[in-house]
This record gives C-alpha cells, sequence and structure tokens, in this order.
C-alpha cells in the first residue's frame, strides 16, 4: 500500500488541539514548546485554553495548527512510524507549511516565524471588510472559473481553491466575490456560501502578502524534503529547495489545486492518505476526489495507537 501523508490548513482549528498529544507524548510537548520559544510567547496557552475567536485570527490559526500537525508527527515517530514511509507529503494552504516542517525541509522554530509573517501579511494585504471568499458547491473549476470572470467586472474574482469535484472557492474582492455567489446560483451551483475569513486568500490581492513572503522566505533555509512535496500551486512532486521557496512565494496569490494534487497521487500509485493533524477536513475532500483513497484522520493518542497497530 503506497500512502501520502497530508497536513490540514486553516479552518480545522479548535480549541484543546493536540494537547492530549503532548500530555502522551513528551516528543509533542516538545514541538509546543518550541514552537513558544521561537514566536517568544505561549501559544500553547492559546490552542489549549483559549478564545476560539482568539486562535482563528490567521496570524494565530497559522502557526497552531503546524505545531499540531507536528505533533501529531512526533507522537507517530515515538511509535516507530517515519515521514519516509509515505511516499510523499502535501498540504492545503498552510498545510504545506506543515508537510515541509514533517519532511525536513524546514525547522520547527523556522515554519512557526514564517508562519507568523505569512498570517499577519496575509490579514494586513487587504484592508478588513474590502475582501471576501466564498465556497460554490455543486459546479465543476472550469465552470467557476467563468463564473469569477463574469463576476469580476474590472476587480479582482479567482477560483482560489480547487477543493474536490463539488466545491470550489472563488476570493477577490468583496462585491465581485457576492455577485459571483449570485451568478453561481443562477448558473445552477447547488449552494454558494460567504465564507468566515478575514481576507481574501490566495488571489491577487495577496499580492503584498507574496513580496513579505518573498524576503522572508529568502533569509531561511530550505533542504531536500526527506520525500517529495506534492506544491499546491503545481500540483506535481517537487523536492528542488529553490523551487520549493518559489511555489511557496507563488502559492500566496495562487490557487490551491487540491483536487488535481490528489489525482496527482493517484496517478502515482497513492492508496491511503493519513491527515496528520486537526480535523478530517481533507479526508473529506480525498474521498470525493477518488474513493479508491482510504483516508484517515491522526490528531490524537488513540489515532496515534491505531495506526501503529494497523501497521503491525
Amino acid at each position: 500500500m503506497t500512502r501520502a501523508f497530508v497536513f490540514p490548513g486553516q479552518g480545522a482549528q479548535t480549541i484543546g488541539m493536540g494537547k492530549a498529544l503532548a500530555e502522551a507524548y513528551p516528543a509533542a510537548k516538545a514541538v509546543f514548546d518550541e514552537v513558544d520559544e521561537a514566536l517568544g510567547e505561549k501559544l500553547s496557552n492559546l490552542i489549549w485554553e483559549g478564545d476560539i475567536a482568539d486562535l482563528t485570527l490567521t496570524q494565530n490559526a497559522q502557526p497552531a495548527l503546524m505545531a499540531t500537525s507536528m505533533a501529531a508527527m512526533r507522537a507517530l515517530e515515538a511509535e516507530g512510524v517515519a515521514v519516509t514511509d509515505a511516499a510523499f507529503v502535501a498540504g492545503h494552504s498552510l498545510g504545506e507549511y506543515s508537510a515541509l516542517s514533517a519532511a525536513g525541509a524546514l525547522s520547527i522554530a523556522d515554519t512557526a516565524r514564517l508562519l507568523r509573517t505569512r498570517g499577519q501579511a496575509m490579514q494586513s494585504a487587504v484592508p478588513v471588510g474590502e475582501g471576501a471568499m466564498a465556497a460554490i458547491l455543486g459546479l465543476d473549476l472550469e465552470a467557476v472559473r467563468a463564473v469569477a470572470e463574469e463576476a469580476a467586472q474590472g476587480s479582482v474574482c479567482q477560483a482560489a481553491n480547487d477543493n474536490d469535484p463539488t466545491q470550489v472557492v472563488v476570493s477577490g474582492a468583496k462585491e465581485a466575490v457576492e455577485r459571483a455567489a449570485e451568478i453561481a446560483k443562477e448558473k445552477g451551483a447547488k449552494r454558494a456560501v460567504m465564507l468566515p475569513v478575514s481576507a481574501p486568500f490566495h488571489c491577487a490581492l495577496m499580492q503584498p502578502a507574496a513580496d513579505v513572503m518573498a524576503e522572508a522566505l529568502a533569509e531561511v533555509e530550505i533542504k531536500a524534503p526527506a520525500v517529495p512535496l506534492i506544491a499546491n500551486v503545481r500540483a506535481e512532486a517537487v523536492s528542488d529547495p529553490d523551487l520549493i521557496r518559489q511555489f511557496l512565494v507563488e502559492q500566496i496569490t495562487g490557487s490551491v489545486r487540491w483536487r488535481e494534487s490528489v489525482l496527482y497521487m493517484a496517478a502515482q500509485g497513492v492508496t491511503e492518505t493519513w491527515e496528520i493533524g486537526a480535523g478530517k477536513a481533507l479526508s473529506g475532500m480525498i474521498r470525493k476526489i477518488d474513493r479508491a483513497i482510504a483516508g484517515k484522520a491522526v490528531g490524537t493518542p488513540d489515532d496515534v495507537q491505531n495506526m501503529v497497530k494497523s501497521e503491525s
């Protein structure tokens, strides 16, 4: 059985995530300690005991979700499961940073600092209230691209996340995205849902954040990952550190090609994915993309134990 380890993106955060892992595995606790030290604050207190509104702030959610994913990865490693037991790693948006950290391309401390910078830059790129995102359900990517183009009317409206065959997210200027939601319903979408996000991610309006991340990434060492990364913006495998750096910058304004990434993995023989960290959103998407791939979530000590038992 060929597997891939996949890492969740924003929206998976919950208060208390990773706490049981930290209590059960010293190596998992060490991840949260390292992230706290790298950021110069007790992010772990916010993750485990804070207010969900504060945790959901982009600058907090991004490093918090990475920390939880890496805690789960360290727990697996403590039980004898290595990242090299997977053929590929992949992550949804910020999850790409978690994937790279898990594969040894980025240190945990650098990843935490990069994601704090990324979250702040993405938040400040567009004034609050001027951008929006909407999930279009029931239209495929080409149909949503046509909707976005019609809705733009001289402003920015783009297909941002191609999540699965039933869900594509559009992002851009608020009025254009609202128009897109209405046009999509007229074109036969089952639903068009405005998303509770603080900024219009993965569209051209994020260029100021891409500029910030180009500078930040230029200062950080990126090693060749132990297993290839399936890059969001290309939906294919990459191991070259310079290309990884380039694709992480492109990812800020580019589409998350998750559906195509899963199809690529399937074409390479992947039959099982382990979703490492918080939630099960990616496993749900993967099921809709290719039912032949078995999706399993690894976010608690019980999950870790179950996966280890299934290996023996």
